[in-house]
């Protein structure tokens, strides 16, 4: 009998930005793959052996190995080089040189500077809270959004130059991460982004494709159990 499960698995949660990244990767290719739950903050002995740095997600490629180290890989951009080479069709990553770099640029500079405001500044304080039945760090949420956001935005706004997209004439690895991390924050609060008209626009295409919408939705279901309605942070 045929094995039914494919080679691809997202141990984490959608919950991660990068985890659904890296589901959003596997989506605009067309490439099966399924998520294995895994509680970052009690993870297996088996998870902690695959993932050094107790981080989620890691990949496992099945057709290189079912268990063990081999065939896994840790870290949302080194999981999505990775389905790039395997699967290059269509490509998420450009090919002239200088569009590259910026790709791989935005990608890293939303994976950090955009995730550290937005996640670790709003989300957190937010649902992390009120899954422990406590009151929601809105003071802190609030900050983030008013001192913390807006420069990081500046950056994106100018970066993008009110084209379409971050990186050369196509959708990249840069787009795809932006959109996954900014709505990290939409799980929890409202995002006007009205002073950043580029952006916005950007977003709200971003929102509209199933290899973001897709992996959002999952995450949503999770959030509205606990939290019916976003905050308005402004």
């Amino acid at each position: 009998m045929t094995d039914p499960r494919p080679d691809l698995v997202l141990y984490g949660s959608p919950l991660s930005p990068f985890l659904r990244k890296a589901a959003g990767v596997c989506i605009a290719k067309g490439v099966p793959f399924e998520v294995e739950a895994v509680n970052v903050f009690a993870p297996p002995p088996w998870f902690l052996e695959i993932s050094p740095m107790k981080r989620i997600p890691v990949l496992r490629d099945r057709s290189v190995a079912e268990e063990g180290l081999a065939g896994t890989i840790p870290d949302s951009s080194a999981i999505c080089a990775y389905i790039e080479k395997k699967h290059p069709a269509p490509a998420l990553y450009p090919d002239d040189p200088m569009a590259l770099g910026e790709a791989l640029f935005i990608e890293e500079f939303a994976d950090t500077s955009l995730a550290m405001a937005g996640g670790l500044g709003i989300f957190r304080p937010i649902f992390f809270a009120i899954s422990k039945g406590e009151e929601p760090g809105l003071d802190k949420a609030r900050d983030a959004w008013a001192n913390q956001l807006p420069p990081v935005f500046d950056v994106l706004e100018t970066r993008l130059g009110g084209r379409e997209y971050f990186a050369g004439n196509a959708l990249s690895i840069a787009d795809i991460t932006v959109a996954c991390v900014l709505m990290q924050i939409a799980l929890v609060a409202e995002t006007p982004l009205a002073r950043w008209p580029g952006l916005a626009a950007h977003y709200a295409a971003m929102q509209a494709l199933p290899l973001v919408a897709e992996p959002y939705a999952m995450a949503e279901r999770i959030v509205r159990k606990a939290l019916p309605t976003p905050f308005d942070l402004t």
